[in-house]
């Protein structure tokens, strides 16, 4: 599945030729999520400082089956059923070896320019960064084992404690994962925010998430009602939509601690002096650092259901109609998910 430039996509046979060195597998995708970046280097040909120059293989989101293993690889055997961690970092890099490995610059992400994705029939991966899925666990699971990774780093990075009410603004997949994930964590309950009705329906199925509609809702004034004038303990940004500043930190508790989960396209307003009054402590999410196990065991408990946030699953044969299905923006559709 091949991205050959903005707006244009085709599958071909591609000359690319991957060796498995002695610490790889090889492994035949079964599954592959549609990530929005994928979806915008497809309409936009880039993200930020990464420009699709040539053609680029897309998929980043995986699951497959280990068909081929190098000499040093331990823990593993031919048929095992795995999700892959798709960036691969330097091992000597100083991120990596200080544990923020996914700041590391020279990270090679899949469908990163110029990384080639893995919506192909089969890639070479390093086995550090392969992860068994449990027998009851199917391939479009373990293809969200990736977006559930960044849920799980951003729960992490607010610093839960038992009893926290949290307040997500934006229930895309990325908004509902972390609001799975922040109820894994601790919270009692999750206020989450957006403007689109089909996607908050979908969250309010789960237990103690509170959907709120903001074009019908005051955000402020609901959350404010839900916690006795309180606010939220623990406040995640992941809708990315620049005009959400700087009144989303109105929604904060006093000593609360903020996560900025979504990109913004353009530089937003901070009132840095708001935020010392109230104590507020700001924290950033950059992809993931070891929660891939993490997420898989949460899903594996049955503690996370990511199976309702598979909107639609198409084969691989009609892996472009999936790319413009996904690009149309369907209200209802929070993942697209290719099966190969």
């Amino acid at each position: 599945m091949v991205l050959e430039r903005k707006q244009q996509l085709s599958l071909c046979d591609y000359p690319i030729i991957e060796n498995v060195g002695e610490n790889d597998v090889r492994i035949h995708i079964k599954s592959c999520g549609i990530c929005g970046s994928d979806i915008h280097y497809y309409l936009y040909g880039k993200i930020g400082d990464f420009v699709v120059n040539e053609p680029m293989i897309l998929g980043h989101e995986a699951s497959g089956v280990i068909v081929e293993m190098g000499k040093n690889v331990k823990g593993f055997k031919v048929g095992d059923r795995v999700c892959m961690e798709p960036g691969v970092p330097s091992l000597r890099s100083k991120e990596t070896l200080s544990g923020r490995y996914n700041i590391d610059p020279t990270v090679r992400f899949w469908a990163t320019p110029p990384i080639h994705g893995c919506l192909r029939e089969n890639v070479v991966h390093p086995a550090m960064f392969c992860f068994k899925l449990p027998e009851d666990m199917s391939f479009e699971e373990g293809a969200m084992i990736e977006p559930l990774s960044i849920g799980m780093e951003a729960a992490k990075q607010a610093s839960i404690e038992p009893g926290d009410v949290a307040f997500v603004n934006g229930a895309g997949t990325i908004g509902i994962m972390t609001a799975l994930s922040a109820l894994a964590g601790g919270c009692a309950c999750v206020i989450i925010a957006d403007i689109k009705q089909a996607k908050l329906d979908i969250a309010g199925k789960y237990k103690n998430i509170i959907p709120v509609n903001a074009k019908k809702q005051d955000i402020r004034e609901t959350i404010a009602d839900l916690t006795g004038g309180w606010g939220a303990d623990r406040l995640f940004e992941c809708s990315g939509f620049d005009g959400c500043y700087p009144d989303f930190f109105t929604m904060s508790a006093n000593g609360a601690t903020a996560v900025l989960v979504g990109i913004p396209q353009e530089p937003v307003p901070i009132d840095v002096s708001y935020l010392q009054k109230k104590g507020i402590t700001l924290k950033t999410v950059f992809r993931y650092v070891n929660e891939y196990p993490k997420s898989l065991a949460q899903v594996a408990s049955g503690k996370i259901d990511v199976k309702p946030l598979i909107s639609k699953v198409f084969p691989f044969d009609k892996a472009v109609a999936a790319y413009e299905f996904a690009a149309a923006g369907h209200n209802d559709v929070v993942k697209v998910v290719i099966d190969l």
